[in-house]
Formats: structure tokens, C-alpha cells, sequence
């Protein structure tokens, strides 16, 4: 019961809400909010310092499930997911995700916050700068998708992300509309979730000082908390998606990006 009650905690729900919208609304999994607000979450409840980032990257990735699996399926209903990409993008996913989590184990959290402001200002400024951009590459041949899946699945276990600041630009760049980038990244999200999930609560199954209610480097308290309100709150993010421009979703993404990536800096 205490465990539960701790899940039920109002900050796990805020953070689902919001994470489930963004799910629906970007493509990214709610991740880029998640990880920053877990380990500041995490560390207020005096979870070891030596772990807290790997706590916080392996339950948002879990998290990430709930979220995806919502957002799919709202996607779907309306035709916009490209499955014949996912299904090419899924082998390297599948690879990257067990990769990236080996390599975030071997990081101590001071490495992985650095390594998780870094990115996210990367990609908010790359994007932010390419609102105006129409897309002019042709999409990689299946192996090629198979390789970039790899990176997006490597860098996604190891930040705690469902890959969408990386597919969805990816795929806008190769020609492909806006709102199908979205929905297709909300389907690579849900592969990578799972592998990395399963990853990080292998790696970490031994590691010390663990809190109770964990797997791994699982937080199972915040997992159910957080998957509570963002199954309920995805379908949210999906009707503003289809319902915003293409440039005004852009400049959303890129400028969650910088802020986050700026708050973790700071």
C-alpha cells in the first residue's frame, strides 16, 4: 500500500499529464520531460546520488510504454502512422536500445545529465533553426533505416527517450509530412521502450542502494503514477497534432528542447 500511495504522489501525476500530451502531440514519448523531472523527483526523496540518473532514464523509458501504446492507437485511427517504415527501422531499434542501455550503466550520473543537457540542446537548435525547411533527402534504403534505427535506439536508451527528437526531424527532413513523422516516431517509441526498459532493469539488478519497489533501474512507485494520467491525457496531444500547423509543432519541439536542455545545463 505504501508503494502504491507513493505512485498516486501528485508530482508522478502532474508529470504523466504532461508527458502524455506531449506524447500525443510530438512524437517524443514525454521522455525529455520526464528524465530531467524524475531525477530532480528522485533526488528530493534522498535517492542515492550515484544512481539517480540511471533510476530516472530506465523508469522513464517503462514509462514510455504507456504513453506510446495510447498514442499509437490514436494515430492509427486516423492513418497517419508509416508502418512499413517501422517495421524497416526495427531491427536496429531493437539493437541500439540493448546497446545504449550496456553504455549508461557504464556512465556515472554526473556523465549522463551532461550527456542528456547536450543533447537536447542539439536537437532544439538544430531544429529550431530548420522550422522553415521543407524536407529534400529520399529516405535510406532498408538498410540504411535499419542503421539509423541503431543510433536512435543507442542515443534513446542511454537519454531515456522514446527517440522522437531524432525520428521525427529525420523522417520531416526525408520528405515525409509533419504528422506522419509524429505518428511514426510514436511507433518506434514503443520498441524502444520495451528493449531498453528490459535493459536497464537487467544492468541495474544488482546495483547498490536501490529503493524499495525497484527492478533494476526501474522505479516502479513513478512508473505506475506517471502511466496513470498520461494513457488518459495522449489522445489530448493527438487531436492538437492534427489540428496545428506543421511549423507551429516544429517550433513547439525545438523550443521544449532548448528549454530543457538549458534548464539541465543550468
Amino acid at each position: 500500500m505504501e508503494y502504491l500511495l507513493d505512485g498516486l504522489a501528485m508530482q508522478y501525476l502532474l508529470l504523466g499529464a504532461v508527458a502524455g500530451i506531449l506524447a500525443g502531440l510530438l512524437g517524443v514519448g514525454g521522455g525529455l520531460i520526464i528524465v530531467p523531472a524524475l531525477i530532480w523527483a528522485f533526488s528530493s526523496r534522498g535517492f542515492d546520488p550515484a544512481i539517480v540518473a540511471h533510476l530516472a532514464v530506465g523508469t522513464s523509458l517503462v514509462t514510455i510504454v504507456a504513453t506510446s501504446v495510447t498514442a499509437i492507437y490514436a494515430h492509427h485511427c486516423r492513418d497517419a502512422v508509416r508502418w512499413d517504415l517501422v517495421m524497416q527501422l526495427l531491427p536496429g531499434i531493437l539493437i541500439g536500445a540493448w546497446l545504449g542501455a550496456i553504455i549508461a550503466d557504464a556512465l556515472s550520473t554526473l556523465w549522463l545529465k551532461r550527456i542528456f543537457a547536450l543533447f537536447v540542446i542539439v536537437v532544439g537548435v538544430r531544429m529550431l533553426l530548420s522550422v522553415n525547411t521543407e524536407g529534400h533527402r529520399e529516405l535510406p534504403a532498408r538498410r540504411g533505416l535499419a542503421m539509423v534505427g541503431v543510433v536512435v535506439g543507442t542515443l534513446s536508451a542511454i537519454v531515456g527517450i522514446g527517440g522522437g527528437s531524432m525520428t521525427v526531424p529525420f523522417l520531416n527532413g526525408c520528405r515525409v509530412t509533419m504528422r506522419q513523422a509524429v505518428a511514426t516516431s510514436s511507433a518506434c517509441g514503443l520498441p524502444i521502450a520495451l528493449a531498453a526498459g528490459m535493459a536497464f532493469a537487467v544492468v541495474g539488478w544488482d546495483a547498490p542502494t536501490l529503493p524499495v519497489g525497484s527492478s533494476g533501474y526501474i522505479y516502479w512507485p513513478a512508473v505506475f503514477g506517471v502511466a496513470l494520467t498520461s494513457v488518459l491525457f495522449a489522445p489530448v496531444g493527438v487531436h492538437l497534432s492534427h489540428n496545428l500547423p506543421s511549423s507551429s509543432l516544429k517550433r513547439i519541439f525545438a523550443l521544449l528542447l532548448f528549454l530543457i536542455g538549458g534548464r539541465m545545463v543550468i
